[in-house]
């Protein structure tokens, strides 16, 4: 097992990881900008190593400045959390080369999966349902056009190098095709410096629904049963919830044979997620593959009683894989708290947190690394907590939502709280029947 991880990042993720390696009698260093100097994981790590000033680019997306951490404290490993450098492949060959255990996917790997159509191909080549589509890359347009009316319309133009929505294109019809293949591309390469782009079949009425698995260095897999994330807002998730009540046995059984199929057809190591869009006939396509742990991992957590983070320690560490395929026993839904303000188009609210007061009771779960009197800084993601329930039904852990967020109170800061209690009432969340595309009708009502 390892002597001391550092942890390269910032927030609730690198203060989650900390509580388990102390749990596991891991030593912990933490890593921070200049403004992340009162934040709770620099506060409640062994040691901590200040990295940069605020921007990420000059802080935590620096990876000299961070192995210089890992190696003035004697670090004999990194665990990157989510976002950031999590799935770097240079960052990951970097460890490899200095002798530091990077706790997630090998650089091939990250290589392999980060790219999109590189990850369909392999997935088709396992035999993992994609969505039809180009086979690779699109040339140019000419042939951008024959393989729309090839695949028929609606189509989706996506970058391969894509993420958070950008460089992606929803087109109805051929006259459309043109403009929407040239903005994408442009987007794409402005965001991502790679105008790649490939083509799939728009699935109408998609439930955006991912399978945990964790794989060893033994060429075995496992899952962890499914979570439904598609109440979205531009591509970003705002809460999730398992198992998804658009589930049957039937699907989460073949859903999870094709996860743990992918897994270990790449011989993946460590905890990842394969993502699927799941059409309104319950058939499944793969999305992607996210090769790191997830924002939403907690619920999964809850309904298996199982600790992500440890497993991925231990995976990493050369142990076997301590579990099987695992199904919900519990029903737990996350919302993502978030420094915006519902009311106003979700306008990023930073500040400093006058009050707080944070829900308890049994079942209720929050992971942050806030407190009153800190001070939200404006250069980073704006989630700044995750508030879980889990109970016996689906209908229960709402119940239990309502009132978590009824005692969750935030002053000085405007945040997604009252939004959250609004869709806990909202009729189609209540009876399960949302889509991705909940969110387009989706209106505030004023307080």
């Amino acid at each position: 097992m390892f002597n001391k991880i550092l942890v390269a990042n910032r927030g609730e993720i690198a203060l989650r990881v900390i509580r388990t390696c102390r749990e596991m009698g891991i030593g912990t260093v933490a890593v921070y900008s200049k403004a992340d100097e009162e934040s709770l994981h620099v506060k409640f790590a062994d040691e901590a190593v200040c990295i940069g000033p605020a921007p990420s680019s000059e802080s935590y997306l620096k990876i000299p400045n961070i192995i210089a951490a890992a190696e003035i404290t004697n670090a004999d490993a990194i665990h990157p959390g989510y976002g950031f450098l999590s799935e770097n492949s240079k960052f990951s060959k970097i460890c490899d080369e200095h002798k530091i255990k990077f706790i997630g996917a090998s650089a091939d790997m990250i290589s392999k999966m980060g790219d999109k159509a590189t990850a369909k191909a392999t997935m088709k080549a396992a035999g993992v349902p994609t969505i039809p589509g180009s086979d690779g890359l699109i040339e140019d347009f000419t042939q951008c056009k024959k393989l729309a009316k090839k695949v028929g319309y609606p189509v989706m133009l996506k970058a391969t190098a894509g993420g958070g929505g950008k460089g992606m294109r929803a087109v109805w019809s051929e006259e459309d095709l043109q403009k929407a293949w040239d903005s994408a591309r442009q987007e794409a390469k402005a965001s991502f410096g790679n105008g790649g782009m490939y083509m799939e079949k728009l699935i109408e009425e998609p439930r955006h629904i991912e399978i945990q698995v964790v794989g060893d260095s033994f060429g075995k897999a496992c899952h962890l049963s499914e979570r439904d994330c598609s109440v979205q807002r531009r591509h970003q998730k705002l809460t999730e919830e398992t198992p998804s009540p658009f589930m049957t046995d039937e699907l989460r059984e073949n859903m999870g044979k094709a996860a743990v199929k992918a897994a270990e057809y790449i011989k993946y190591e460590g905890a990842g997620t394969v993502e699927f869009l799941v059409d309104k006939h319950r058939k499944f396509y793969f999305m992607e593959m996210n090769t790191r742990i997830q924002v939403e991992h907690p619920i999964t957590e809850q309904v298996i009683d199982y600790d992500l983070i440890a497993e991925q320690i231990k995976v990493a560490a050369g142990h076997r894989l301590s579990g099987k395929d695992y199904y919900p026993k519990l029903h737990s839904i996350e919302c993502r708290i978030n420094a915006e303000d519902p009311f106003n188009d979700f306008r990023p609210s930073p500040g400093v947190i006058q009050t707080l007061h944070t829900p308890g009771g049994h079942g209720v779960r929050l992971d942050t690394h806030v407190y009153g009197g800190y001070a939200i800084p404006p250069h980073y993601d704006s989630m700044i907590a995750k508030l879980i329930t889990t109970a016996q039904t689906r209908e229960e852990a709402i119940n239990k939502m309502k009132r978590a967020l009824d005692e969750f109170v935030i002053e000085g800061i405007k945040t997604t709280i009252p939004f959250h209690r609004q869709l806990m009432d909202h009729p189609d969340y209540v009876t399960g029947n949302y889509t991705t595309k909940f969110m387009e009708d989706f209106e505030m009502k004023q307080e």
